[in-house]
């Protein structure tokens, strides 16, 4: 199964989902992350990989704009946010029924926007790693049939 996370930029929440369920080491699960507005090779923030670097996650990542190629590869495309999903939908409408909002796909009971630690300190950094590592908890159960 190939998962695609997505937020704005590609450089603090999707990398930062993608590291966390790559870490899972998941049997036939492929992981990559892209961005509704991101360029490509940019790097991760550098508050992102502080926290990934602390909870000894590891992490290699370039940055990767949004792409057809990138959607018809992605079986699941989870948002970090509505307006992210709306992006896809508009954009790849044939994507429509593989698109969601990670708490959606995860959470259904709690569906809400994860938060955006863009610009924040590194508290605020750790606090969005903290909701990313729930919902991969999460994801992970779903996955495996739990």
């Amino acid at each position: 199964m190939n998962i695609l996370f997505v937020c704005t930029g590609n450089t603090c929440r999707s990398p930062i989902a993608e590291a966390l369920l790559r870490a899972r080491h998941l049997d036939g699960v492929e992981v990559r992350s892209a961005g509704i507005y991101a360029m490509d090779g940019g790097s991760m923030s550098s508050n992102g990989q502080k926290v990934l670097e602390s909870e000894s996650i590891p992490f290699e990542h370039k940055s990767s704009a949004l792409n057809e190629q990138i959607v018809d590869w992605a079986d699941i495309i989870l948002t970090m946010t509505a307006s992210h999903k709306q992006a896809i939908i508009f954009a790849f409408p044939h994507a429509i029924s593989k698109a969601y909002m990670y708490t959606e796909y995860v959470t259904p009971q709690d569906v809400h926007d994860v938060s955006d630690p863009y610009g924040g300190d590194l508290r605020t950094y750790e606090t969005t790693y903290q909701e990313l590592n729930t919902l991969t908890d999460e994801l992970v159960k779903k996955l495996q049939g739990d």
